[in-house]
Order: C-alpha cells, then structure tokens, then sequence
C-alpha cells in the first residue's frame, strides 16, 4: 500500500506530481479542491469554502474506498485529516518566482474552470495570493505547512525546485 501526501503553494506543481505519482504506482488521486469549495460557487469570486465537516466526510470517503493513493492540496486544515493515515509526505517548497512562472504556463483545469479564458480571468488574482505565500498565516500558508512537515513523523521530502532531485 502507498499513501502519499503532496502539498505546496499554489503553482509549486502538486497536481503534476500527483498526477505522475499516479500513473506510475496505479494508485487513486484525491485533490483536495474537489472536496473543500462549494460546487455551486466555482464560477464566483472568490469562491466559497465547504464547512470542513462535509470536506471531512468527503475525504472519508475517499479514504474508506482506496487502500493505496496520492492526495494533494494545499489546505492545511484538510491535510491534517489525512495526515495519520499517511506512509509519505512530500512538501512542495519552491520559491515564489517559481510558483508564478509555473501557474502562467498552467493548462486549463477544467474542474475548476469553465473555460481556459475564465481562468486567465482569474491569473492575476492567483499570481497575487501565490505571491503572499510566506505572509499568509491561513490554512493556505508556508507557516502552516511548515508546520505540518515538521510534525509528520512518517517519511517525508521537501522540495526547493521544480527538479525532484534537489530535496532539502
């Protein structure tokens, strides 16, 4: 069984690596925007949060159904429910500049957005809140994350650029 976490900056490449996680271990895939915003508010902005109890019975679920997966995101509220069911944790830590670069060349999530033009709509508003990473004290933060690598006690890797054979 494999149990992975994958979490970061917005931009720092979790869905790239959860998605290649998967294929190569033939494992489920839970990202955590599919449980924690309000399928109704998406096109608004900015969007509405689920109550983190219907995102935990979600995760439940999840967790309840697949014996081997990768979850990634970047709500360190979330995270924490899935933390003690984890084998390894995998901390996205790249700089700002890289989360920036990486969230231009982002191709359309069409489970987030309507179309490739809504979500260049909403570029700029992201390319700010992925700037304010290491100010932040929300879920979203370095300094929540931070926290959340420190306290894993299970196998876990930090990343400080886009090759994963720079860890820290």
């Amino acid at each position: 069984m494999t149990k992975i976490v994958v979490f970061g900056n917005s931009g720092s490449g979790k869905s790239t690596l959860a998605k290649n996680l998967v294929k190569g271990h033939h494992i489920a895939h839970l990202d955590l925007d599919s449980v924690a915003w309000a399928p109704s508010s998406l096109p608004t902005n900015p969007p509405s949060r689920l109550p983190i109890s219907e995102s935990k019975v979600l995760i439940e679920t999840f967790l309840s159904k697949n014996t081997s997966w990768v979850i990634e995101g970047c709500y360190s509220d979330l995270l924490a429910e899935v933390l003690p069911s984890a084998d390894e944790l995998i901390f996205l830590n790249l700089p700002i500049n890289l989360c920036v670069e990486n969230a231009k060349a982002r191709p359309w999530e069409p489970h987030k957005y309507a179309s490739k033009q809504a979500q260049d709509a909403n570029l700029d508003m992201l390319i700010d809140w992925i700037k304010d990473y290491e100010n932040r004290t929300d879920t979203f933060s370095k300094q929540s994350h931070q926290v959340l690598y420190d306290s894993f006690e299970g196998t876990k890797t930090m990343y400080t650029s886009n090759s994963h054979s720079e860890r820290q």
